[in-house]
């Protein structure tokens, strides 16, 4: 395995949000389809925030949200939750985009570029013109390529501006791992790097279990000798890929998991947890990628991306990235950032 010996500053773009004029019991959602209705759900239930705005082009489906999970509260997590426009995030600790055209059976995530650019260029204009100091977190797919046109679009700083990454694509991961290895899926440490797509990367190199690393863990649950393991691994990397299509073939749309997944960034920044996620960001260098969003390994925190996490990976592995890098960014060909 190969190391990679650098460390990445954003402190240059930084503010201490302790600074700022921000009420960090607010949240704003902008989209009010699936997953930005099951993510206003889970954020209500989690009891991170006593106070979320809903926006939505279609205000009285904004409305009919709010109404809808504000009626729980009283037997859940209290909660001001109402339907508004965008001078009512101005404030907001964390701003969520979720709006864009909802991913068709057989459509890939990077089909949908066209349709939600357009869409995005309304939303960060309007973004934009109330000069937010809060966290910007972009979840419409395809999230890395929105990730990076929010960046350049929004006007504010780049760690206060990032994706939801492979965040999910990390659980499902960790998920199908300890389901094959039968243990409790939480033990399992890996991550899935690169696009939020089809040319994500499972990093196998480093994968472990409570520090054990998986070949020794394989060979503990008797399963096999190095043959079974690979092709244990192609298997689940498969299905992480295809996951998304799965379930959009059984149910025509994915939103628990990147609900629960929203929910997890949005504590670690509302606690300042300073935790390690694959959260998609412009790349400057890092991995030898230049000029396009990805997933990696980070510390998110209060200050949103605080410093992206040098993590070793194998020669295959850091082929795969920047192929990754190279499929995202001839996609991006020909649109204006």
């Amino acid at each position: 395995m190969e190391g990679i010996a650098y460390n990445v500053d954003v402190s240059k773009h930084r503010k201490d949000m302790l600074n700022m004029s921000i009420n960090f019991r607010k949240v704003a959602v902008v989209g009010c389809g699936f997953v930005g209705s099951s993510s206003a759900f889970a954020l209500m239930q989690s009891g991170l925030f006593s106070e979320m705005v809903l926006l939505d082009v279609n205000h009285a489906k904004a409305e009919g949200e709010a109404m809808d999970i504000g009626h729980g509260t009283s037997i859940s997590s209290p909660m001001n939750i109402y339907a508004g426009d965008y001078s009512d995030i101005k404030d907001a600790a964390i701003i969520i985009v979720t709006a864009g055209a909802a991913q068709k059976p057989g459509e890939t995530r990077l089909d949908l570029i066209k349709k939600n650019i357009q869409i995005h260029s309304g939303i960060m204009a309007e973004i934009k013109a109330q000069n937010p100091e809060g966290i910007l977190l972009i979840v419409a797919n395809p999230v890395d390529i929105l990730t990076y046109y929010a960046q350049k679009a929004s006007g504010m700083p780049e760690n206060r501006v990032f994706g939801s990454g492979t965040v999910l694509d990390s659980a499902r991961l960790r998920y199908l791992l300890g389901t094959r290895l039968d243990v409790d899926s939480r033990s399992v440490h890996a991550y899935v790097i690169g696009e939020h797509g089809d040319s994500e990367i499972c990093t196998w190199s480093m994968a472990n279990v409570s520090g054990v690393p998986l070949a020794d863990f394989f060979a503990l649950r008797g399963m096999g000798g190095d043959l079974d393991m690979k092709v244990a691994q192609e298997d689940i990397a498969e299905d992480v890929k295809n996951a998304a299509y799965k379930i959009i073939e059984r149910k025509n749309a994915t939103y628990y998991g990147i609900a629960m997944s929203v929910v997890r960034i949005c504590r670690a920044i509302l606690r300042d947890e300073k935790s390690i996620l694959p959260v998609s960001t412009a790349l400057h260098g890092e991995y030898g990628i230049n000029d396009v969003a990805l997933s990696v390994p980070a510390i998110v925190g209060r200050n949103g991306v605080e410093e992206l996490v040098p993590i070793s990976l194998s020669e295959e592995e850091r082929t795969k990235l920047a192929e990754s890098a190279a499929v995202l960014k001839k996609t991006m060909e020909g649109i204006e950032f």
